[in-house]
């Protein structure tokens, strides 16, 4: 009873809800009438139809503790079951996380056991049904799929939300569901797309498709695009973002990615390992991407039968019509607006580098350092050659290129941008690194086999030749000799 009453002083009746509240207005309602000495017990029991006891009850209960006084007692025993004993219910539960394949049939005859051997009652199997029925979500998760499905679910998110263009930059990889020719089609492969897009406006900033794996090269590539002017009028998104949001792959956790966003103030943020959470914006793009165009294009690998009829270089002129269209369309996520739209609002000033050249000294992979020569500078088996290089000859530089285009090299000089110096023989057409290494194997290939065939036909010569000498050499080992037979008659 002390409990009880100090239960009811620590209430207030705004803290009750509003049933128990309505409640309790009712019953003083009733008792009303007789504590103002205008009815007596007996005449509001039979209107009323309470017991006179209960009415008894109330107002004792009302006199020692007012109102809150005529609230619902809670059972000592609440919410514990009182036809089954509770260690049943734990075994109960322990078995169906233990062993999520067994029926409900199965668990009742292995309680139904262990109720005869402990002289305990066993529960119905309709009880034991409902005790695995309301076993919670999370508990059976846990229990059966473990930790990554639980965190999945159940675990509560941080989602990164940003409030102006350019606050947070998320960048990802898809390998593409698309089967391409490259090498002069004798080879047929996947490309990979590296995607930038802006947080707030859900608009694309760059990309780089080629098939090259996930790489810091590809994602300083698709960052240059980003960061810099476009020349398309209609994808003015650009400039240095705040925070540069990626998962915990080997390509951004690289130290040139880190050391490029110390250098341009960038903060880079890694989602947790093995739960790419919060880049959900990034993975509709991608998902968008293959449902409206590369679905629709031959090689597609989810059709029955894909064959490959595009090269990289047409796959990445639809891949760029797709960005421009799809940063003019109007989204739900973004209130009907178009992420352009949403990008350029409130005449938003981006942050830009000092030239492109800052930008590229920061972004383009680096060479060791290497002389140049009388004859220009010689790279990949190239030469390049400008004007400017005629005053240092002889002097150590450092050179930066672009992995899809070789047709020109950046070239800088204790740190400082030089010159672009442009070789010759590709200044007509942009031509890769790796389409150049692939032409290196092809040609290393068809001498080797050229090599190969020359050999074999020398060998199968001497051969011949060693075979035909041994048999004119030991002509009488192959001979064999007739002797007569002579009779004693003869």
């Amino acid at each position: 009873m002390k409990k009880e009453k100090k239960d009811l002083e620590n209430k207030f009746l705004t803290s009750l809800p509003e049933s128990s509240q309505s409640e309790i207005i009712r019953r003083y309602r009733i008792i009303e009438p007789f504590l103002k000495k205008i009815k007596k017990l007996k005449v509001i029991c039979s209107e009323e139809k309470v017991s006179f006891r209960t009415l008894q009850s109330w107002i004792s209960k009302y006199r020692k503790n007012g109102l809150i006084g005529l609230s619902r007692t809670k059972r000592s025993d609440e919410g514990k079951n009182r036809v089954y004993n509770e260690e049943l219910q734990i075994i109960i539960e322990g078995i169906h996380l233990r062993n999520s394949h067994l029926s409900k049939a199965s668990i009742y005859r292995k309680i139904e056991e262990f109720s005869k051997s402990k002289n305990m009652k066993c529960p119905s199997y309709k009880t034991i049904c409902n005790i695995v029925t309301n076993i919670p979500k999370d508990l059976k998760t846990l229990a059966h799929e473990g930790t990554k499905a639980y965190k999945d679910k159940f675990d509560l998110l941080y989602i990164r939300e940003s409030s102006l263009p350019n606050e947070i930059w998320q960048a990802d990889h898809m390998l593409l569901d698309i089967l391409l020719t490259c090498d002069g089609n004798k080879k047929i492969n996947k490309p990979w797309l590296t995607i930038i897009i802006d947080d707030y406006s859900r608009g694309i900033c760059g990309y780089e498709l080629s098939f090259m794996a996930p790489s810091s090269k590809k994602t300083s590539l698709a960052l240059r695009q980003g960061i810099w002017k476009k020349k398309e009028s209609n994808w003015s998104i650009c400039g240095i973002p705040s925070t540069l949001y990626t998962d915990h792959g080997s390509d951004f956790t690289s130290q040139h990615i880190e050391q490029v966003c110390i250098d341009l103030k960038i903060e880079l943020i890694f989602s947790n390992v093995g739960m790419p959470r919060g880049r959900g914006k990034i993975e509709r793009f991608f998902r968008t991407l293959n449902q409206l165009l590369i679905s629709e294009l031959d090689g597609f690998t989810g059709s029955k039968s894909p064959k490959a009829k595009l090269n990289l270089a047409e796959l990445e002129i639809l891949i760029h019509k797709f960005i421009l269209k799809y940063n003019q369309s109007e989204l739900d996520t973004i209130n009907n607006d178009t992420p352009q739209n949403r990008w350029e609002k409130n005449g938003f000033l981006p942050r830009l580098p000092e030239s492109i050249e800052q930008l590229d000294l920061l972004l383009f992979t680096s060479i060791r350092p290497r002389k140049i020569g009388r004859d220009g500078i010689k790279f990949q088996g190239l030469r390049y050659l400008d004007p400017i290089l005629a005053d240092y000859i002889g002097e150590d530089i450092i050179i930066r290129f672009d992995q899809n285009d070789l047709t020109s090299i950046r070239v800088f000089y204790n740190n400082t941008y030089l010159c672009q110096p442009v070789c010759v023989d590709l200044e007509k057409e942009a031509v890769s690194l790796k389409e150049i290494q692939s032409a290196r194997n092809s040609k290393r290939l068809y001498l080797q086999n050229e090599i190969k065939n020359k050999l074999s036909l020398v060998d199968a010569i001497l051969n011949s030749k060693q075979k035909i000498t041994s048999i004119e050499i030991n002509p009488k080992k192959t001979e064999k000799r007739i002797k007569l037979k002579l009779y004693e008659s003869d």
